[in-house]
């Protein structure tokens, strides 16, 4: 006999619904402590399976019942609205439509990740938020220099120490000094936050070879290749680069009604946002770096402007994290002096120890600046290579003109 048992989760409760022989009877209300869930894990059947959305304590909940049932489901809350769209909507509604889509076969699951993954996708979240925080610290400080007509900062950086001085030297009323000064000790605190974040990080990266598999790619950064890795966990869950690509709402949307021709319009933006972010970050650094994807950015933003150029790059970038995951292969074009730099800035970044005196490491290379021009004209000949390949392409012919009928008939 099967059951399912659907919970709709609250902060401080649950309601529970039964699903039992084409039936759903109401099972009460559970505290969502562990103690509570425990107790309830306890009253279920081993051969149960259970049914809850995907809140900010679903994880939690999860663990504690998948001791005690068959199998714990988690549901996309979004899919299911999409699907059960009730005008009537209650607790016990909700947690009944949970159970009996999951009976039905309907349920949309999510991938639930698993320890490791979940670690460092709070960390590179919790990184997220912090370098967010300075941003936006920062961007006050500049706020009360523009209002009091200060121009801008001759140094690179105004926040570094030339910077500072510069700063502490210019006239604007002794309240708005005041509140620089605590903006800089804000910031200076979070400085610290991240640097613990980044040490987090970089010491799992070390032992992930998808990750270093990853940097081998132009653009792509330690920070950007662990956020990546922790969005998309297992690559096998992604039958194709496309669904890689829709996961992280790099896809276009489409747009189209009985016979008509389809419409392409702007990205969907459904999916992991931060990925996303991350992912047009890359393509910026890899725009400005000779290579295929150079050469792909500027072919792009000759036709549709820069702004779409990097997000074709982006998604491009995509793309190929996917092949070089699934097939476990590192970067055709990668600049080996390049990825040993971004290696060994990792190891540093975890705190490994420096390695001193007059043996040359990996990073050798990178160093010396003529080694570094050598593998750059290799970068800049594959840039060629790829103008040459895409010159000789020919356009699509459109169905419906001459040249497409005849083509398709096996004539053009």
């Amino acid at each position: 006999m099967r059951r399912v048992i659907g919970i709709d989760t609250h902060r401080t409760f649950g309601e529970v619904v039964i699903w039992e022989d084409g039936r759903l009877r109401h099972a009460g209300r559970i505290d969502m402590t562990r103690t509570a869930l425990e107790g309830f894990g306890k009253s279920l059947l081993a051969t149960d399976e259970v049914v809850i959305e995907a809140t900010g304590n679903c994880m939690a909940v999860s663990r504690v019942l998948a001791l005690f049932v068959k199998r714990v489901v988690i549901a996309n809350p979004l899919q299911v609205k999409a699907i059960a769209h009730a005008h009537v909507k209650t607790d016990k509604i909700d947690a009944g439509t949970l159970a009996s889509l999951y009976a039905a076969g309907y349920l949309p699951e999510i991938w639930t990740p698993d320890a490791a993954t979940e670690r460092m996708r709070r960390l590179v979240a919790r990184r997220y938020q912090v370098v967010r925080h300075r941003t936006r610290i920062k961007n006050e400080v500049h706020s009360i220099l523009y209002a009091y007509l200060i121009p801008h900062c001759p140094h690179a950086d105004l926040f570094s120490g030339v910077g500072r001085a510069w700063l502490s030297r210019q006239p604007i009323p002794d309240d708005e000094r005041i509140a620089i000064e605590r903006h800089l000790r804000e910031l200076d605190r979070l400085g610290e936050d991240l640097a613990v974040l980044d040490r987090a990080i970089a010491d799992s990266a070390l032992a992930d070879p998808a990750i270093k598999r990853l940097i081998t790619i132009t653009g792509i950064n330690v920070t950007v290749a662990a956020g990546l890795t922790a969005a998309i966990g297992d690559i096998r869950r992604f039958a194709s680069p496309q669904k890689l690509v829709s996961y992280v709402g790099l896809n276009p949307r489409v747009r189209q009604s009985g016979l008509g021709a389809a419409h392409h319009g702007r990205i969907s933006k459904v999916g992991r946002s931060h990925a996303r972010a991350m992912l047009v970050e890359a393509a910026w650094a890899a725009a400005k770096t000779p290579g295929p994807l150079h050469a792909f950015f500027v072919r792009i933003r000759a036709k549709r402007g820069h702004q779409i150029a990097a997000v074709a790059l982006a998604r491009k970038l995509t793309v190929l994290c996917w092949h070089l995951l699934t097939k476990d292969v590192e970067y055709l074009w990668a600049r080996p002096a390049l990825v040993a730099n971004k290696v060994r800035s990792m190891e540093l970044q975890a705190g490994r120890p420096q390695k001193k005196g007059n043996r040359r490491g990996p990073t050798y290379a990178y160093n010396v600046k003529k080694l570094r021009e050598q593998e750059m004209g290799v970068a800049r000949r594959a840039e060629v290579a790829y103008e040459h390949f895409v010159e000789r392409w020919s356009p699509r012919p459109q169905k419906g003109t001459a040249r497409g009928r005849l083509k398709s008939a096996g004539l053009g």
